[in-house]
């Protein structure tokens, strides 16, 4: 039987258990929050980012998290600067152009702040000029840094990002830096 493990990463942690940087000062790794052995990330998240890792001990699952062509759908909220317009959010939608080709169509939602949302340690950037709204978007890739670059893409830089859902399991009950065995 297959482990599998849901963790709610912390902003400013590393999605992988060793920091194999040569900075002076290293990055907190999921070795100092998960010390079950054998499982690995399926998928990544930035260290910029928060929220749910799925780690597995099975390949097979794990290649399938990950895999494009399996098309597991990831669930983001993004915290972006500024007020998306209809035509913003519609392009969000069809799919953007970036450096490495167009985005898959993503759905997507203008939403409140999430319920039960835990302070960011830093807190984000706030400007008193200007607003920021909540959007809940769901792909089925997982590019490099990919929300993020497809909501600058359409001037909505991402101040906040927080992965939610992926595929069948979801974030609800989590506390950054918690895990549970599912």
């Amino acid at each position: 039987m297959a482990r599998v493990i849901l963790f709610n990463k912390p902003f400013g942690v590393l999605s992988q258990f060793t920091d194999s940087s040569t900075a002076s000062s290293p990055s907190p790794t999921l070795s100092g929050f998960i010390t079950v052995p054998g499982v690995y990330p399926a998928g990544r998240l930035d260290k910029d980012s928060e929220g749910l890792m799925v780690l597995t001990d099975d390949g097979r699952l794990q290649a399938r998290i990950t895999s494009p062509k399996a098309r597991t759908e990831k669930t983001y909220w993004a915290q972006v600067e500024g007020l998306p317009d209809t035509a913003a959010l519609e392009a969000l939608a069809k799919g953007v152009k970036l450096k490495d080709g167009m985005t898959r169509p993503a759905k997507l939602r203008q939403i409140d702040p999430p319920p039960g949302l835990w302070p960011r340690t830093p807190p984000i950037r706030v400007r008193a000029a200007i607003p920021d709204c909540w959007i809940e978007i769901t792909i089925t890739e997982g590019r490099n840094r990919q929300v993020r670059r497809m909501t600058a893409s359409v001037g909505h830089p991402t101040l906040r990002l927080i992965r939610a859902k992926v595929g069948r399991w979801s974030l609800d009950g989590l506390a950054p830096g918690a895990w549970r065995e599912v």
